[in-house]
């Protein structure tokens, strides 16, 4: 892994913003689901943990052929920084062909420099999600990811929603400046109920 300076200003304030996103929850989530799908323990928990489990790429590997088989062909279980980084842009390509949009993934230095571990969290949440959606049989991760709901008015339809005022844009037909004081003038209390 590089070496980075911890930096200052903007990059410190960035930094720090980061590790706030990181959420040991979604973390136990992910390795939970990861360890049920591929019947392979990720070590003890926390993030340091959780980043060297995944580091090589090859349980994320075995993760997607799991999901979709034959979607990675080779799995490197070499040692060598640039093997381990091509096995993460294997499972990048694989989770990208099995359909999670490419925003919700990660970057490979993402993961092997533990540049944005809230967003590898985020990746592995979005496979998950798109793995219930196409049906997958075996443990889920989070909640299923929705589908389209498309819906076709007529031109009639159409014409006679634009008839109506929404509640949106408010109504004025119970307006009234009844009790309204004008601008200016002092608040008028009547004497009746005071004692002297």
């Amino acid at each position: 892994m590089a070496s980075r300076p911890k930096g200052f200003g903007l990059t410190a304030e960035l930094e720090r913003k980061k590790a706030e996103k990181y959420s040991p929850e979604m973390e136990q989530d992910a390795r939970e689901w990861i360890e049920a799908v591929t019947g392979e323990s990720l070590g003890g928990p926390g993030q340091d943990a959780f980043h060297e489990a995944l580091k090589d790429g090859a349980i994320l590997c075995k993760l997607i052929n799991f999901l979709a088989p034959g979607a990675v062909k080779k799995i490197n279980s070499s040692k060598m920084a640039f093997k381990q980084m091509e096995n993460i842009g294997n499972f990048l390509s694989a989770s990208e062909a099995y359909g999670v949009v490419k925003q919700d993934s990660f970057q490979t230095v993402d993961l092997y420099e533990a540049q944005n571990m809230p967003q590898v969290l985020a990746g592995i949440h979005a496979l998950g999600r798109k793995a219930q959606k196409k049906g997958f049989s075996g443990p889920s991760l989070g909640p299923k990811e929705s589908s389209a709901n498309v819906r076709e008015f007529s031109d009639e339809q159409m014409q006679a929603g634009k008839n109506v005022i929404g509640l949106q844009m408010g109504t004025n037909k119970t307006a009234s400046q009844a009790g309204m004081t004008p601008y200016g003038l002092g608040r008028q209390i009547e004497k009746t109920n005071l004692k002297n």
